[in-house]
C-alpha cells in the first residue's frame, strides 16, 4: 500500500488566532502547514524549508504579502502562491497577478472554497511541466525565432540588431499556443484550461497580464500583433512584410 505524499504549505498570516484556526483546518486534510505571523518571519521560514504552496495575507507588518511574494519569485519562479486579502479592489487583484499569483481569495471566505482552490493550484502546478498537445519545439514568428524548450525568443537572429529574451514558463507556454494558432483565433478557454488548469475570473485576469508581456516582447516587429477577439479569445496576427 502506497501513501499519498503530504503537501507542505507555508501560511503567512498576521492574525495569529485566524492563522492557527486555518492551520488546524488544513492539517485535518493532511496538509503539513508552517505558520508565520509576518512577512519577515515568513521569508525566513521559506528559506529554511521546502514547500509545495505558499498562502500569504496581503496586509502584514514588517513586510507585506506582495513584497514577500516578489522575493520568493526571485528564488523560485514556479512556487505556487495564493493571496488572502480583505480588499476586493481590482487594482490589488491585478497587482497580485502581475507578481505571479496563482489565485486570490478575499476575506471572509468559505474554508471549503479555500480547500478547493488549494487543490486546483497544486494540480496545475504538478501538470505545469506537461506538454501541450504537439511535439513542435521551435517556431518562426515574423522576425522572431522561438525555442520553446530553452524558452528563448530571439529577434532577427544573425542580424546586427539581434536580441534575445528568456521567457518565464507560462510566457513560453502561452507563446507556443499562439504560434500553433498563428493567424487564427486562440480560444481563451482553451489556453486557460491547458496552461492555468481552469477557466475562471482570476485565471482570465492572469492570462491578460501575460498577453500584455508578450505584446511588449513582440513589438519590435511592426508586422506582429496580438489582437483581442471580443468574447472569444486572441489572435496572433502576422502580416506579410511589405516589399518596397
Amino acid at each position: 500500500m502506497t501513501s499519498t505524499p503530504i503537501n507542505k504549505i507555508l501560511l503567512v498570516e498576521d492574525d495569529q488566532n485566524f492563522g492557527e484556526v486555518l492551520r488546524s483546518y488544513l492539517e485535518e486534510y493532511d496538509y503539513d502547514v508552517t505558520l508565520a505571523t509576518d512577512g519577515v518571519q515568513g521569508f525566513e521560514s521559506y528559506r529554511k524549508g521546502v514547500f509545495d504552496l505558499c498562502i500569504f495575507d496581503v496586509m502584514m507588518p514588517k513586510k507585506d504579502g506582495f513584497t514577500l511574494a516578489k522575493e520568493i519569485r526571485e528564488r523560485d519562479a514556479e512556487m505556487p502562491i495564493i493571496f488572502l486579502t480583505a480588499k476586493t479592489l481590482k487594482e490589488d487583484v491585478l497587482q497580485g497577478f502581475k507578481i505571479g499569483a496563482d489565485d486570490y481569495i478575499s476575506k471572509p471566505f468559505n474554508s471549503e472554497e479555500l480547500l478547493y482552490r488549494i487543490q486546483a493550484v497544486l494540480k496545475r502546478s504538478k501538470n505545469k511541466g506537461l506538454d501541450l498537445d504537439e511535439d513542435i519545439r521551435e517556431f518562426s514568428i515574423g522576425k522572431f525565432h522561438f525555442n520553446y524548450t530553452l524558452r528563448i525568443l530571439s529577434y532577427n537572429p544573425g542580424g546586427s540588431d539581434e536580441s534575445k529574451e528568456k521567457l518565464s514558463p507560462k510566457e513560453a507556454q502561452l507563446l507556443r499556443m499562439f504560434a500553433m494558432f498563428k493567424n487564427d483565433v486562440l480560444p481563451r478557454s482553451e489556453a486557460l484550461t491547458k496552461i492555468w488548469g481552469e477557466d475562471n475570473y482570476f485565471t482570465a485576469r492572469s492570462m491578460d497580464v501575460f498577453v500584455t508581456k508578450l505584446r511588449k516582447y513582440l513589438k519590435k516587429d511592426e508586422n506582429i500583433e496580438i489582437v483581442n477577439i471580443h468574447g472569444n479569445g486572441f489572435q496572433l496576427l502576422i502580416r506579410e512584410e511589405k516589399v518596397a
